[in-house]
């Protein structure tokens, strides 16, 4: 194995620019990036524990690193970070996810909005930060993210974010913030599909497709497709069951059905939950330009939650993220970048049957470990 990871890492940061001023440089920017990346994989979760990290091995990497001005301290890795354009942060992300990832025709990929619940400035009049991030779950990868602009909300962010991928040949899946017929078009101009979720902030749509579903489960008149599977587990029985229908025979019952970009199917999906003391059931609708076949909707809309359970999740308990205190200018939204990225190596490594948390430890003991994960 090649024992240097710079090579593989400086590729990727090649176009991006140093922002700081030159003659007060003291630390190389690859050494600074190189640590930065090896510390969280590793378990850092501040940038004092990435500077502690960074002494910790600071023999290891004086192997492949010069570090003519020593391990840098936690003040100037904040600094660096905090003027480090996040924009040109996430070039470099995308590249590497693009270098290393290609897209499967099918692969669904969800996207939803996260808060960082730690990165408000109270003192600055600064709120929380929001980054919208799409998953493809099929290969369990974060493929770019976008930070929410102050004083918006996710329904400005995903066309931006959509805008940085390669969809061709996807199925697009978002709650119902973006169901919106702006960002359908814009899917289909990207040559994927979508599956949105529509609930009562549309108003006329939503009662129009809720009472097509009611009509049909009264009557026969309705040609629906239809899927049910039921799952046991953690001591819940859930069944979900989908009816989906083709749009264009009922266009003229649906308010301004012909807006939405190659709408081809209604779906309404109805799961139910059994557990010992109680049931619950919930019904949701949906919009989409798949063709009317239940069992591939469900399959999506199930795959949708994903992102909430491989990604979100596993970034507030492996990752802490919301947690993290980091919050001056950039250096919250670059920080978020960094734990998707280590997050995409850890979950890439295949050799270590164990979770994303005891995976960063693993990197944290063992440099030989460490570099499995960096050179993948």
């Amino acid at each position: 194995m090649n024992k240097n990871p710079t090579a593989s890492i400086e590729e990727y940061f090649d176009e991006m620019a140093d922002p700081r001023v030159e003659y007060l440089v003291h630390h190389q920017l690859i050494d600074i990036i190189t640590i930065a990346l090896c510390a969280i994989i590793a378990g850092a979760d501040t940038w004092t524990e990435v500077s502690q990290f960074g002494k910790e091995k600071q023999s290891w990497f004086e192997q492949f690193l010069e570090l003519e001005g020593g391990i840098p301290s936690h003040d100037t890795f904040g600094r660096f970070f905090a003027k480090l354009d996040p924009e040109q942060f996430q070039n470099c992300f995308l590249k590497w996810v693009q270098a290393v990832f290609s897209m499967t025709a099918g692969q669904v990929v969800p996207i939803d909005g996260k808060k960082l619940r730690r990165s408000h400035d109270r003192s600055n009049d600064r709120q929380a930060i929001w980054m919208v991030s799409a998953w493809a779950a099929e290969n369990k990868l974060v493929l770019g993210q976008v930070k929410v602009d102050d004083k918006s909300n996710e329904i400005t962010a995903i066309p931006k974010l959509l805008q940085l991928l390669e969809l061709s040949g996807c199925i697009v899946t978002i709650d119902a913030m973006g169901c919106q017929k702006e960002i359908a078009a814009q899917i289909v101009a990207q040559e994927a599909d979508y599956v949105l979720a529509l609930k009562g902030n549309h108003s006329g749509v939503f009662e129009d497709v809720q009472e097509l579903f009611a009509y049909a489960a009264e009557t026969n008149y309705v040609d629906c497709d239809y899927h049910k599977t039921v799952d046991k587990g953690h001591g819940r029985i859930e069944i979900r069951e989908c009816w989906t229908t083709s749009a264009a025979d009922y266009f003229p019952f649906v308010r301004n059905a012909s807006a939405w970009a190659k709408l081809q199917t209604l779906a309404m999906v109805r799961t139910e939950r059994r557990q010992t003391d109680r049931v619950t059931v919930e019904v949701r609708y949906y919009l989409s330009s798949l063709e009317s076949k239940a069992d591939k909707l469900l399959h999506a809309i199930r795959t949708h939650w994903t992102i909430e359970n491989q990604l979100h999740w596993v970034l507030d308990v492996a990752f802490d993220e919301d947690q993290c205190r980091v919050r001056t200018e950039h250096a919250a939204q670059n920080f978020a970048i960094w734990r998707h990225w280590a997050l995409n190596l850890l979950k890439q490594e295949p050799s270590a049957k164990c979770g994303i948390q005891a995976k960063r430890k693993k990197a944290g003991w063992s440099t030989d470990y460490l570099l499995k994960v960096l050179l993948l």
